[in-house]
């Protein structure tokens, strides 16, 4: 019985021990919000080849709607994207033309003609629609998105995957969700496009492996981030140009996760949040990893709320980028 109790005490003493460890590594190793742009970053060409500067979120707006839309490597499947976007739009003005927006494709250091591709976009419609900006290195989907969103004009700000498995006939849906926030404390509320709906056929495709993992980072994103969410993950988020602000200007991780500290920081600032039902296709040529992504998807779960605990990251007040 004695052995059985020191076995115990043991043990208990290694879990929390171990504990104590992951909370160290997660504090010391945490990055800083980082909105430094290297110069090449600070502008944009416009259709004749001249360099303009970026506009600042913290500007006041001058476009109805901003698009951003990430881009790493994505030559082969933005066209398709554009083309459906820039018609919609394009569509969308003809029919109200007190309408005006603007795209702005962020090329995340992508190693094809992914720029080459985007600049053809801004020719053909002028750089007042369609903007390029093309970062220095990848610094991943989510931080693509927020150097977007901080060079962007519009009283609403969309962020859409380059791969177009949401089509932009479903703005419509988001908007009318973000319009049906009411309050908007100082303006802020958020509209995420949801796949939420298509789960049951989607775990009908999967094997067995994949939907327990699905379900395990539906659980760790319930149990460390975010509650009320079905879908943190579909790139089809609608933000008021006062909630991109307050949160991308906190948001510290940059790749995949990105989507749930942004959720996460929203509801710590009591931004409410509307989730819509989307249509969504599976396109081929994800940079997902199915597994990996997942796991180090979970593995940024876990530091993400750590990191808030202990400290080593705050919710910040929007300043301007360097």
């Amino acid at each position: 019985m004695d052995f059985l109790c020191e076995l115990v005490v043991g043990l208990f003493a290694l879990v929390v021990a171990g504990l104590i460890v992951v909370f160290v590594l997660a504090h010391v190793t945490a990055g800083m919000v980082d909105l430094r742009r290297h110069e090449q970053e600070k502008s944009f060409l416009t259709a004749v080849g001249e360099k303009e500067p970026f506009p600042s979120l913290h500007d006041p707006h001058s476009r109805e709607l901003s698009v951003v839309v990430p881009a790493y490597n994505e030559e082969l499947r933005m066209p398709v994207m554009m083309e459906e976007c820039m018609e919609y739009l394009e569509s969308r003005q003809k029919q109200h033309p007190s309408f005006t927006y603007e795209v702005i494709v962020v090329d995340d250091g992508s190693k094809d003609k992914t720029t080459e591709v985007a600049l053809s976009y801004s020719r053909k419609f002028g750089s007042d629609k369609v903007r390029v900006l093309t970062l220095a290195q990848n610094r991943g989907k989510g931080g693509a998105v927020r150097m977007g969103t901080l060079s962007s004009r519009g009283r609403l700000i969309l962020m859409a995957d380059a791969d177009g498995a949401t089509k932009f006939a479903d703005l419509e849906k988001v908007e009318a969700g973000l319009n049906d926030i009411n309050p908007k404390p100082n303006n802020m509320a958020i509209s995420c496009g949801s796949r939420a709906h298509l789960e049951d056929d989607s775990v009908a495709e999967r094997s067995m492996f994949r939907t327990f993992l699905m379900y395990g980072f539906h659980f760790l994103v319930w149990f460390f981030c975010v509650r009320g969410i079905k879908d943190t993950q579909c790139g089809f988020k609608l933000f008021t140009r006062e909630a991109a602000l307050q949160c991308f200007s906190s948001l510290h991780v940059e790749r995949w996760a990105f989507d749930v500290e942004l959720l996460y920081i929203a509801q710590r600032f009591n931004i409410p949040i509307a989730e819509v039902a989307v249509n969504w296709t599976e396109i081929e040529g994800s940079k997902l990893v199915p597994v990996w992504s997942w796991l180090q998807m979970g593995r940024d779960l876990v530091v993400i709320r750590l990191r808030y605990i202990t400290g080593a990251w705050r919710l910040e007040a929007p300043r301007k980028t360097d």
